[in-house]
């Protein structure tokens, strides 16, 4: 088979995954060095990091033949879908291919599991291996970590990778069981602690040379690099039943046990010749991107699953989770800005974390003022109900949570187009 064509096949096959965002990749760069790339630069797939800048990925499989039969899997076992294999230097040639005509910045790559999974995460490690240590490519790597296989490989991916990735795929044993019985939470579970304590110890090593600078100066004391850009894992939406509680609480329980980076949430697509128990159609975008939102809230606003949704069910499309959960305890508002705490502030829809430390440090100055929010460009129409400040106090303060609700979803007037 041509190249060309098992691109086709194995880039179409990798859309699925999710989890290919390059944030917390350290930045390294060849200039003034030997070597190729730079983890820095303006970047087919495009990631964003924290600060804004795309990366773009070659975001490929290693191969879409696989020894599993999850249902919900293009790439299962039974599936009748063109198959193909790139060998391990097919990879690194089109990496390598593909960065020199400044197309992309890194390489994801994942795979279906062939002969076994030691096998398998050799194959992709052979790959990164390669890119480092022969072509001594400095671009981002990310590698998909198969659970099942041994320890001692996924610590040898961990020194090539920036990033590992384990899918959990479903949130609940029971999911698993009936949609991919060859799998094993307690398997995926048991890699993401491997990877996890291991991170841990590269972490402490560097804070160590950082506080010894003696130490950090001699390349033979230097602290071991593993997997910098942290881990993460997907979960598909919509492939069973499981609620948005379920998905949420499964996710925190993630990140506290294991300290994972982020968790990406795909919303189930209907494959070909998919098996009798799955949905016939999609569930709703928006309803990925309400998870997402509400994730965002776990990680970085200290809200619990247990909050955004007090019972079971699935977040509210029509709003957005933070102002779901500000309607829902309408008595905590509004909140004078000049008084309350920064983690309450934070709760109040339409300000942002920056504003919020924004707000904090002018208050130290003097009081804050409406025309503080405007120039913070902070969401007016969507804070104004729940925010008292120097000059300002709500009309509508006293209005009840459905009220409330109608008055802010309500249609804006808007300019009638003229032709």
């Amino acid at each position: 088979m041509e190249l060309i064509d098992k691109l086709s096949i194995l880039a179409d096959a990798a859309k699925y995954d999710a989890s290919c965002a390059s944030s917390g990749a350290p930045k390294r760069s060849s200039r003034g060095k030997a070597g190729l790339g730079s983890s820095d630069g303006m970047g087919i797939c495009h990631s964003f990091t924290p600060d804004g800048r795309c990366v773009s990925l070659l975001k490929v499989l290693l191969t879409n033949f696989c020894l599993f039969d999850c249902q919900y899997c293009v790439n299962r076992r039974s599936s009748n879908v063109p198959r193909a294999r790139f060998t391990p230097e097919e990879v690194v040639r089109l990496t390598l291919s593909f960065y020199r005509r400044n197309t992309i910045s890194g390489l994801f790559l994942s795979s279906g599991i062939i002969r076994s999974s030691d096998y398998t995460m050799e194959q992709m490690i052979q790959v990164a291996r390669s890119l480092r240590e022969t072509h001594q490519f400095r671009g981002y790597i990310h590698l998909k970590a198969i659970p099942e296989a041994d320890p001692k490989l996924l610590e040898e991916a961990g020194r090539y990778a920036d990033r590992l990735s384990a899918n959990i795929e479903l949130p609940t044993l029971t999911s698993l069981k009936t949609l991919a019985p060859e799998k094993e939470l307690g398997t995926i579970h048991s890699a993401m602690d491997h990877m996890r304590q291991r991170i841990d110890a590269a972490n402490d090593d560097a804070r160590q040379d950082a506080r010894h600078p003696v130490r950090s100066n001699n390349p033979k004391r230097q602290a071991p690099r593993y997997a910098p850009g942290g881990q993460s894992t997907q979960m598909i939406v919509g492939a069973d039943a499981t609620d948005d509680r379920t998905i949420l609480q499964s996710a925190q329980h993630l990140y506290r046990d294991f300290r994972l980076k982020r968790v990406y949430y795909s919303a189930f697509s209907p494959i070909p010749e998919r098996p009798a128990g799955l949905p016939q159609a999609a569930p709703p975008l928006l309803r990925e991107h309400r998870l997402y939102q509400a994730d965002f809230l776990i990680r970085s606003y200290g809200f619990q699953a247990e909050e955004l949704l007090n019972a079971p069910g699935n977040l509210d499309l029509e709003i957005d989770p933070k102002l779901a959960w500000a309607l829902a305890h309408r008595n905590d508002f509004p909140v004078d800005l000049n008084r309350a705490e920064p983690a309450m502030i934070a709760r109040v829809p339409g300000i942002g974390l920056r504003s919020v430390q924004r707000l904090v440090d002018l208050r130290r100055l003097r009081r804050i003022r409406y025309q503080d929010l405007v120039a913070l460009r902070c969401r007016l129409d969507t804070l104004r109900p729940f925010v008292i400040t120097q000059d300002y106090r709500p009309a509508d303060a006293n209005l009840d949570s459905t009220r409330l609700r109608q008055s802010l979803t309500a249609p804006q007037p808007a300019q009638m187009a003229l032709w």
